[in-house]
């Protein structure tokens, strides 16, 4: 009778266990956090304020100030040979003056997520491989030509604030580690 009541109990702790690590592998991995492995494996890449001409009729119209930020590969960007700063301005020359991304007369409309991806895009080609994860879009005004004549001669007075195409974010550096 003992040996029957003992076969029970086994049975039971073996089919108790069974249940158990079939229900523990069965369960779907953790969720990955993207932003987390995005900034372990990424660098920012601080961008310089930009004026930007606007032409028009061949005279300038005004300016777009600008400063953008990138989110590179750490491993890649210590490959990069080329001047990354000069090649990330002239990409912004290109899309503003060349491209005509921006439509003054409806900056409502204006599309940030193509604007980020195009610069995105041509810079990755130009690059030859995936060295900009991500573009931080920190300001992105227009300033007309007649507005800064007016600042200009305003010194004391109330300035002329330029046209907000963008509010951008502010971006940090990362803390130092001490390492």
């Amino acid at each position: 009778m003992v040996k029957l009541i003992l076969t029970g109990l086994w049975v039971c702790v073996v089919t108790l266990g069974a249940v158990y690590f079939s229900v523990q592998m069965s369960a779907p991995p953790p969720p990955v956090d993207e932003a987390a492995l995005l900034k372990a494996r990424s660098e920012l890449v601080k961008g310089e304020s930009i004026n930007v001409p606007m032409l028009n009729d061949g005279a300038v119209q005004g300016y777009f100030i600008t400063r953008i930020s990138f989110l590179m590969d750490k491993e890649k960007v210590k490959t990069v040979k080329l001047p990354v700063t000069e090649m990330m301005t002239d990409e912004l020359f290109t899309l503003l003056v060349g491209n005509r991304m921006v439509d003054l007369s409806q900056t409502a409309k204006f599309d940030l997520a193509a604007f980020r991806a195009s610069i995105k895009e041509n810079l990755n080609k130009r690059f030859g491989d995936e060295y900009v994860l991500d573009v931080l879009v920190e300001q992105l005004d227009y300033l007309s030509k007649d507005d800064i004549r007016a600042n200009g001669e305003r010194s004391a007075g109330k300035q002329v604030a330029p046209v907000k195409i963008v509010e951008g974010v502010k971006a940090e550096a990362p803390a130092s580690t001490g390492h």
